[in-house]
């Protein structure tokens, strides 16, 4: 077919991008071909006068299926390019198309079958699409296009030549990832207000644009972890395009059954109404009747009573269904719509609202386990570590400790306590791993830490003490792994059981006199301190670097001692500080700690400790991706 010859004053839109094959795409191919379609739109270039409403759904449903057939069924990264072509003349005197809009989604596997089974998944797994029937009906053709080491599936989506479409309602209004950014405002844009004179039952929207509602709502609900945000989305996602108000109840987790089959008792979590000064009065009279959905109705939707009278004049009459928000069998809440006017709603908004409805209780029952589990990781991130550090004569302390993953327990760990006989104990370490497994390092350590001291062993004594039983746990742990695999009859792989526990310690021991304070400490695989003078000198080699804990068995460990005069300020870092990078440099590079140590002269302990802390943020343009901890020891 020929086409029209195009000026290079006039290009033609174009755009491309390459995407990894997992899950994520559908989602990103369907932001990118929308955040294609808006700046084409905002430049003026050919083609896009005649972009609609319909245009924009077709694409995004098109270019959905496509990337997640090819990535279901390839599982290679995937290429996608999106184009407005001309039609065959400019002028088409048939009433043809004004140009095409082409999709061409190509993955690395081409011996791979294009499925086209048209069979409906679950929405509770995985998004497989719903084959390529779909993209049939919605292209003036598709194909598919054989290269060398390729196989690039595509479809041509007419451009018809209407009037465009009103500036509030076209690809204007969907300004891709800036705008998903904004929270709840984020929902708004996913479902525009119906154009005036639109009915309800726009059967139109509910063929084409109702899937790539659902598709687009299953991301931005997917990426909440906190069920309140999700239950506020939920009613901007509902209003006003599939009804004039929501709200969403949702289960408190406590035990214990209420008389009518729910989980403990419900909480109004969000109301949303088409009119904002309607949205008070109807929260104050649904918290006094939560609706009652029995067990039997599953996520079918079920009529409850409609409140007129909190909906004001013109508002009388209506109707209002409640879904059950159900996870993995448990009760997670209840979803009402409304709609004034109404006798009943459509049977496809009912179907609709079902489907977003599960995916709402995933969504739910998502933020509620990450609840859960960063609890719990709070709870034992607390029991790592000391209630508060001592406080030593003669000596200042600070401490700054950032745990990378605010969620979960961190791989660093310090403590400063007293030894008894006039002795404090200091200790800055950093586990191989994060998580559980470096939890229960730092379990084993921190006791042992002030047990061996008070005991009174010496500072290379407890180092060795600490080595064995490291050692010995690990051993102890690795017994049990194989045991465990032993009595399964074999089945697993030996390298899932615990891994070797190695751990960097910094460990001294103060003992305060007049005038100074006597200090012994070792490196056992650990960053050396540094000790600032008053006069801004650094000295380096305070300690000798040795070998980390819990990898020799026959390690034997020594200490180096000096004094702290008054005004001088001993550093002790985790690798967090010394390895942060900005590019291919790291932060100690050239000496680059004890420099910022040596501008820090006069500067009292916590002053010391917010300089290297910022300087070490400062450093690079992206947030730490390490643990960072620091302690500084000033003689006064």
């Amino acid at each position: 077919m020929s086409r029209a010859p195009v000026t290079p004053e006039r290009p033609r839109p174009t755009a491309r991008t390459s995407l990894p094959g997992n899950p994520l795409a559908p989602g990103a191919a369907r932001r990118f071909v929308r955040t294609a379609l808006a700046e084409w739109t905002e430049l003026a270039l050919p083609g896009v006068e005649f972009i609609t409403d319909r245009l924009v759904n077709d694409a995004v449903v098109v270019v959905s299926e496509l990337v997640t057939n090819a990535v279901v069924h390839a599982g290679t990264d995937v290429d996608l390019q999106t184009r407005i072509e001309a039609a065959e003349t400019t002028e088409d005197a048939d009433g043809g198309p004004a140009g095409v809009l082409v999709i061409e989604v190509a993955d690395h596997h081409p011996a791979r079958v294009v499925r086209d089974d048209g069979v409906e998944r679950s929405s509770d797994t995985l998004e497989y699409g719903r084959g390529l029937r779909l993209v049939s009906a919605l292209a003036e053709s598709w194909g598919i296009t054989y290269r060398t080491g390729t196989k690039m599936v595509w479809a041509r989506l007419p451009v018809d030549e209407v009037a465009p479409v009103e500036e509030t309602a076209g690809p204007e209004a969907y300004a891709g990832e800036h705008a998903l950014l904004r929270g709840v405002r984020a929902a708004e844009i996913l479902t525009p207000a119906p154009r005036r004179g639109v009915p309800l039952q726009d059967r139109e929207w509910l063929n084409r644009g109702a899937l790539c509602f659902l598709a687009e709502a299953s991301d931005l609900l997917a990426g909440q972890l906190d069920e309140d945000l999700v239950a506020a989305l939920t009613g901007q996602l509902l209003v006003p395009r599939l009804a004039d108000w929501c709200a969403v109840w949702l289960e408190d987790e406590a035990p214990g059954r209420s008389d009518w089959g729910l989980i403990g008792g419900q909480r109004l979590a969000r109301v949303w109404h088409g009119s904002e000064n309607r949205i008070e009065e109807l929260r104050l009279f649904l918290e006094k009747d939560p609706p009652r959905v029995p067990d039997s109705a599953g996520s079918s939707p079920v009529t409850v009573p409609w409140p007129g009278q909190a909906l004001g004049a013109g508002a009388e009459s209506g109707t209002a269904l409640a879904y059950r928000l159900i996870a993995g069998g448990r009760p997670l809440g209840t979803l009402v719509i409304g709609r004034a006017g109404l006798v009943r709603f459509p049977d496809e908004i009912t179907g609709l609202v079902e489907d977003l409805s599960r995916r709402v209780s995933l969504a739910v029952g998502a933020a509620r386990q990450y609840a859960r589990q960063a609890t719990i990781s709070r709870v034992l991130q607390r029991g790592l570590l000391p209630g508060a550090v001592a406080e030593i004569p003669g000596v200042r302390s600070a401490l700054v400790y950032e745990p990378c993953d605010k969620g979960g327990p961190s791989g660093d760990f310090y403590d400063l306590f007293p030894a008894g006989d006039g002795r404090w104990c200091f200790a800055l370490g950093d586990v191989q791993g994060k998580g559980p497994e470096a939890a229960v390092v730092i379990g084993l350590a921190r006791p042992w830490l002030r047990l061996l001291a008070r005991e009174g062993y010496q500072v290379p004594d407890v180092l060795d003490r600490l080595n064995q039983l490291l050692l010995d746990d690990a051993t102890e742990a690795a017994d049990a792994a194989a045991r465990s695999l032993v009595a399964a009859g074999g089945s697993g792989l030996a390298d899932e059981g615990p891994q070797n526990r190695f751990l960097s310690l910094l460990y001294g021991e103060l003992v305060p006199y007049d005038g100074g304070v006597h200090c012994t400490l070792a490196s056992a695989g650990h960053p050396l301190p540094l000790v600032l003078e008053p006069c801004g000198s650094v000295l380096t080699e305070v300690a000798q670097p040795q070998t980390l804990l819990g990898v020799f068995e026959d390690a034997t460990y020594t200490s180096d001692s000096f004094e702290l005069r008054p005004g001088d300020s001993l550093l002790c870092v985790t690798d967090g500080v010394t390895e942060r990078r900005s590019g291919t440099h790291q932060f100690d590079d050239s000496d680059g700690l004890a420099t910022v140590l040596s501008g820090c002269a006069g500067l009292s302990a916590e002053l010391i400790a917010e300089r290297v802390r910022r300087l070490v943020h400062e450093f690079g343009s992206k947030p730490p991706e390490d643990d960072l901890a620091l302690l500084v020891l000033q003689a006064e």
